[in-house]
């Protein structure tokens, strides 16, 4: 400490027997003249404070590549179920000739978009479950010192996943199948 021209201690670390007795420690030392300024916490709460600027970082810039993703995937969702209308118009024609309301071809080209994008949430949660091996690490520039973080797949976070893909594949697929429903009898069986 003399050679930093530093004599006084910024932080100490104790070690208690009991985790239980931290609270009459800190009354202790509050109490103390030479101590009662001091800034007393449980270690865990000092390094979740610590690292709190740098999650939010994280979960802001995260929040934001999520929605310009999911509006991309809406947006292909969208054109893929376009084309399979526009390659599909002669089906649809027929169905409606047999006798299919305009419900039910909504309905189909709808369930249709929900699948393909349920299938392909699964096999993103299942793609992003491999980051669960990887562990990261950064600065943390409040007290220069290195974070390491990793990511965990919880069943809450799988289910919300899989919901979301679903909501992607309604707002993708609901105009698309909207364009097939109405599609007239006659026009479609001409387009063959």
């Amino acid at each position: 400490m003399q050679s930093f021209g530093r004599p006084v201690f910024s932080s100490v670390t104790l070690r208690l027997r009991n985790a239980a007795q931290f609270d009459g420690l800190k009354a202790r030392l509050q109490a103390d003249p030479r101590t009662q300024y001091a800034e007393m916490k449980p270690e865990r709460v000092f390094y979740r404070e610590q690292s709190q600027a740098m999650a939010n970082f994280i979960r802001i810039l995260g929040l934001m590549i999520t929605i310009i993703f999911s509006v991309g995937a809406m947006i292909g969702a969208m054109i893929t179920m376009y084309a399979a209308v526009a390659n599909r118009v002669v089906e649809v024609g027929t169905l409606r000739a047999l006798g299919f309301r305009r419900r039910s071809v909504l309905g189909a080209f709808l369930v249709e978009s929900i699948v393909l994008s349920v299938i392909g949430g699964a096999i993103g949660v299942g793609l992003a479950s491999l980051l669960s091996f990887a562990r990261v690490s950064t600065v943390n520039f409040s007290s220069f010192s290195e974070i390491g973080f990793g990511f965990s797949l919880s069943p809450g976070v799988v289910l919300g996943a899989l919901i979301f893909a679903l909501v992607m594949g309604v707002v993708g697929g609901f105009l698309p199948a909207v364009r097939a429903a109405r599609m007239s009898i006659v026009g479609a069986l001409r387009a063959s």
